[in-house]
């Protein structure tokens, strides 16, 4: 088995936590076209288990001659090429959704920031270059926040909203009694022109590819903010940036992006392009351009990212592993 990109809080986990039969190899980066294995690694190994950061790609995948299983340490697979696992009867794990609690507090930390104007605050504070018009920003209560989607995530995110007196509009397939008290289950339209804040909560399901589009964008307020912590499929990337340079959308944060890896290494284009469709690798560029713009926040996939999250992911990893090897199916994509 071979375990790639871990923390060292992960490694230790699991050589405390013993497959048995199985030794584990664990390389300190993630598996994509560059990264250099031996012979022996790529004729024994069985097993691997990856992170988000990993791109398992067809090439990457048929160098491995015996390879049965994949453990990846996230919810989202769309870092693997399915396809060829299928083809090759290769089963692929994940986790079940992890971290609902830490991504509803760090979507709210998100509309803080943008809200009060505090990334161009903490800039020109360090820089000595202060310029108070530059940070006056909103009071929560006086804006509507529209959350789409209503799962865990959504829901957690709605009720923290209403703490600080917000006006929340819900779209959501599913309606939540509990949220109805405080809360208005809208249609998506209505959503879209009320909000002046929007933030995504729903997983990607192919259906929902660039449920914000151009259209979408065309029907929202002036000067709204955009918030997505959810899935970087669910945002057409390139209709945001146009929006931002015409000042349609205030501000934006992203812990997610579309074509993720891609757009997060840019240094590994010229590797990978062959293995990118064309969508994804302008939407990297687009990517590169959000980067540079002082009204964007563009973080890593972090929002999950607490102890006790962590924590979680690695035992049902483990769990994960050691039921497919007892024959069990549990939380296997394919």
């Amino acid at each position: 088995m071979m375990m790639f990109d871990f923390r060292e809080s992960e490694k230790e986990f699991f050589e405390n936590n013993e497959l048995v039969d199985f030794d584990i190899t664990f390389i300190n980066e993630p598996l994509n076209e560059t990264t250099e294995l031996n012979e022996e690694e790529l004729k024994e190994t069985s097993i691997i288990s990856v992170f988000r950061s990993s791109n398992l790609t067809r090439n990457v995948l048929d160098k491995f001659h015996n390879l049965r299983m994949i453990a990846t340490r996230s919810y989202g697979y769309g870092h693997i090429d399915l396809d060829y696992c299928i083809e090759h009867n290769i089963a692929v794990l994940n986790i079940e959704q992890y971290g609902e609690e830490a991504v509803a507090q760090y979507a709210i930390a998100l509309i803080i920031v943008l809200i009060r104007n505090m990334l161009p605050a903490i800039i020109e504070m360090k820089s000595h270059n202060i310029n108070y018009e530059h940070y006056e920003g909103r009071t929560l209560s006086n804006l509507k926040l529209g959350i789409i989607g209503c799962g865990e995530v959504g829901a957690l995110v709605s009720k923290i909203a209403h703490f600080f007196g917000m006006k929340v509009m819900i779209y959501s397939y599913m309606q939540n009694p509990e949220l109805e008290e405080f809360c208005d289950f809208v249609s998506f339209d209505e959503l879209l022109k009320e909000s002046d804040i929007i933030s995504l909560h729903l997983p990607y399901s192919g259906d929902n590819y660039h449920m914000l589009g151009p259209n979408e964008f065309d029907k929202m307020k002036d000067g709204v903010y955009i918030v997505n912590t959810a899935r970087g499929e669910l945002l057409d990337i390139k209709a945001l940036y146009d929006n931002l340079i015409k000042g349609k959308v205030k501000a934006a944060a992203l812990d997610v992006l579309e074509c993720e890896f891609l757009s997060t290494h840019p240094g590994e284009l010229t590797n990978v392009i062959e293995n990118s469709n064309s969508n994804c690798v302008e939407t990297a560029l687009i990517t590169q351009k959000l980067f540079k713009m002082d009204n964007v926040i563009i973080t890593p996939h972090i929002a999950y990212n607490t102890n006790d999250s962590v924590n979680y992911l690695l035992e049902k990893t483990f769990n994960n592993i050691r039921d497919y090897l007892k024959g069990l199916k549990t939380n296997r994509v394919c």
